[in-house]
């Protein structure tokens, strides 16, 4: 982090403390805890997902994880399990600071749909009109990246297509592969800020016309992010300082962790090849608590805690309001966890038939195609540390996973994925 952002990072974390101090902060944002049958869920079931948890992070599994169940806006389950360093002599704490790498997208969705409810910025807007160098863009039609063949594009990408990942931009799709080679060599995850992260991406071709297909992609949150700050004229992390975690009382979210509290963030492992957990080779896991990118990522650059994310799920869960702070409009909120993808056929992600995409997570579409309890409507995403939340308005539900290993993406022997039986887990603990 440079000194100018440190002291600005420092000067919104004491206005924070000093507006507590004057207000009933504490109270505010403590999580409301309530017995599980109170809210009609079967203690006796959760301790199915207790032993399934513990069992996940023993001395052959998982360092440790945090689980956190609000069930009508009131916590009904938060355990921490194993432990949060490599060695396993640290127990697992239920405040651990985690990398949650891409649920930072949501967030930065709702930074973008706050600035469209300002009248800053437009879904239909395309992203030239704030961002120079994307007027005219170019598609990928064959070649190598060496040859390269180009088409202008039929459409240019707009704000919704960055947000549904429909804009066409290189995600390693089937077809994608020289579309990738090229971005590469622009390289804009090297980028120094947001503003040379654009001005990178303005060189990149799409590898499809917007609003075509559904491709996954990281790039299309950065540029969302330097939107937000060329329309509120604010840094990307001033504005969700202001507008978001300081209303929250997210007082543990940040795009890096106080030195004196970098002894809760917990260790990232990957499978090493003798089978054995081994810390990331990310600078992250050797040094945590620093900035995970050299910008302010908003497709994966957050550190957060269950309690800082639970209280975001659970505006979003409400309508757009939590403890009398309203970030978004209850209609906003609706829009945001519909299905967008229906300009597509069939309407869904590239990661299951049975999910579309709504702004800032996966929308269910069908539970029993999809094959995991839930609900019709359900939303949400997850990171690429195996952290994971959902919010299901129908069951007035929010859960959250929150773990720190990157799997393998070699097939390789590792570590079995959880999310889904901790969802199962999680339903079946559901009464009338």
């Amino acid at each position: 982090m440079s000194e100018v952002r440190r002291k600005a990072h420092w000067a919104m974390t004491w206005a924070a403390l000093l507006l507590c101090a004057a207000l009933p902060c504490a109270a505010t944002a403590a999580l409301p805890e309530i017995s599980p049958a109170s809210q009609s869920i079967s203690a006796e079931r959760l301790q199915q997902l207790h032993d399934y948890m513990r069992k996940s992070t023993d001395a052959n599994g998982y360092l440790g994880g945090v689980t956190l169940l609000m069930r009508n806006g009131k916590v009904v389950d938060w355990q921490a399990y194993g432990y949060s360093d490599l060695a396993r002599r640290v127990p697992m704490r239920k405040d651990a600071i985690f990398r949650i790498y891409s649920m930072t997208k949501t967030i930065t969705s709702v930074a973008v749909m706050m600035l469209v409810e300002d009248g800053k910025l437009s879904l239909d807007d395309p992203l030239s009109r704030h961002l120079p160098g994307f007027a005219a863009p170019q598609v990928l039609t064959g070649g190598t990246a060496d040859e390269p063949k180009f088409r202008e594009a039929t459409n240019v990408p707009t704000l919704h297509a960055l947000l549904t990942h429909t804009a066409g931009y290189p995600a390693g799709l089937k077809g994608d592969e020289q579309a990738v080679k090229l971005m590469e060599r622009v390289d804009p995850h090297g980028a120094s800020d947001l503003r040379d992260f654009a001005a990178r991406m303005s060189r990149v071709p799409l590898a499809a016309d917007p609003d075509t297909r559904f491709g996954y992609d990281g790039a299309s949150l950065e540029l969302l992010a330097r939107v937000v700050e060329v329309a509120s004229g604010q840094s990307f992390e001033s504005f969700l300082q202001q507008r978001i975690f300081t209303p929250l009382h997210m007082r543990d979210t940040g795009f890096s962790v106080p030195t004196a509290e970098r002894g809760h963030v917990a260790d990232l492992t990957v499978m090493g090849k003798d089978g054995k957990l081994a810390l990331a080779p990310t600078e992250s896991a050797h040094h945590p608590g620093v900035p995970l990118n050299a910008y302010t990522s908003g497709a994966g650059g957050l550190y957060s805690t269950a309690s800082d994310y639970a209280r975001f799920a659970q505006m979003l869960l409400d309508g757009g309001t939590l403890d009398g702070q309203t970030l978004l409009s209850r209609k906003t909120v609706e829009l945001m966890m519909r299905n967008h993808l229906t300009m597509l056929y069939p309407p869904v992600t590239q990661f299951s038939d049975a999910e579309g995409f709504g702004i800032g997570g996966y929308v269910v579409l069908d539970p029993v195609q999809r094959g995991q309890l839930g609900s019709v409507g359900q939303y949400g995403w997850s990171g690429a540390a195996s952290t994971t939340y959902t919010i299901d308005p129908k069951q007035h539900l929010v859960a959250i996973l929150l773990l720190q290993h990157l799997p393998r993406e070699d097939g390789g022997r590792d570590l079995p994925r959880l999310s889904r039986p901790f969802y199962n887990l999680v339903y079946q603990a559901l009464q009338p």
